[in-house]
């Protein structure tokens, strides 16, 4: 009865920690900015879940690279030839607010990149009439880098 338990708590253990290790600390990334993520594992197919927030390329089979493509979050699946999940991340797309500068005007927002040189950014809360032609924008650029596909 003993050896069975030992038995039953070791086969436990060893599923708990397969379970585990496809689980990932969150994945942070600048928009613009990409970051590698090494897999333990020979990744076989690969999947983002908004590829409008971020995208994903294949270096190699353990070595892939996470691009921010606009504010927001996803998530990023591995898995192997056998099906298995080798990797699960969510994948938080921020923008560096060192460098951002946030103009009122007649109580409306516009928020601008600066650095160097200041550029309009997305930013929950502006202007509307602002951020619907960032918006714009962001989309046609998406559509021309075949991010929109």
């Amino acid at each position: 009865m003993k050896t069975i338990c030992l038995k039953a708590a070791a086969l436990g253990a060893a599923v708990l920690s397969l379970a585990c290790a496809a689980m990932a600390e969150p994945l942070f990334v600048e928009t613009g900015k990409a970051k590698p993520v090494r897999i333990n594992g020979i990744a076989s197919s690969i999947v983002i879940g908004n590829n409008n927030v971020a995208d994903v390329t294949a270096h190699n089979e353990q070595l892939l690279f996470v691009t921010g493509k606009s504010y927001g979050t996803t998530n990023l699946l591995v898995f192997d030839k056998a099906g298995r999940e080798i990797y699960n991340a969510d994948v938080m797309v921020t923008t560096s607010s060192s460098n951002l500068v946030t103009i009122n005007r007649a109580g409306q927002s516009y928020t601008y990149d600066c650095s160097p040189n200041c550029k309009a950014v997305l930013s929950a809360g502006d202007e509307p009439g602002h951020f619907a032609a960032l918006i714009d924008q962001q989309l046609q650029s998406q559509a021309l880098t075949g991010g929109g596909e």
